[in-house]
């Protein structure tokens, strides 16, 4: 059976969610229950400079409303810290504590352990291949992690 481009779409985002729903679930069973990756997208853009809830939904393309849903989970649950601006004392700049740096460190091991056990499965061969053809694919051949989250200029 030939496999079309909506097949390839569908499974490239089976395979996004797969992954997404495991590191969530790995991740509360390491106490950090709720978790999603919307959270770790907002978390990694506030380490990379945004200090507003308005640059959090700019950097990780969501509304004000969502980015401040989400920054609101992220601060009652220890993540990230509000402070008053020294520069402007009607204004609230955000930080990631260290409990917002170990959530992302343990990401980064629950997608390391994933990524093995999918090799283990294919080949390690087979994963570089595929990653190295999404960095191509994408235009991404200079994109690192925390690109992503840096601030993007207005169009």
């Amino acid at each position: 059976m030939s496999r079309g481009g909506a097949d390839l779409a569908l499974l490239l985002l089976g395979g996004f969610r797969f992954m997404a729903d495991t590191a969530t679930d790995r991740l509360a069973e390491r106490g950090h229950a709720g978790v999603r990756p919307a959270h770790d997208f907002a978390l990694r853009a506030i380490a990379a400079g945004a200090g507003s809830v308005s640059e959090v939904g700019r950097r990780t393309s969501v509304s004000k409303q969502a980015a401040a849903k989400t920054v609101a989970f992220l601060e009652e649950s220890g993540y990230v810290r509000r402070t008053p601006d020294p520069r402007d004392r009607r204004r609230a700049r955000l930080t990631v504590t260290d409990r917002g740096n170990s959530l992302m460190s343990e990401g980064e091991a629950v997608f390391d352990e994933l990524r093995s056990e999918w090799e283990a499965l294919v080949g390690s061969d087979r994963i570089t291949d595929l990653q190295s053809a999404l960095v191509r694919l994408l235009g991404a051949e200079n994109t690192t992690v925390d690109d992503m989250t840096k601030d993007v200029p207005p169009a």
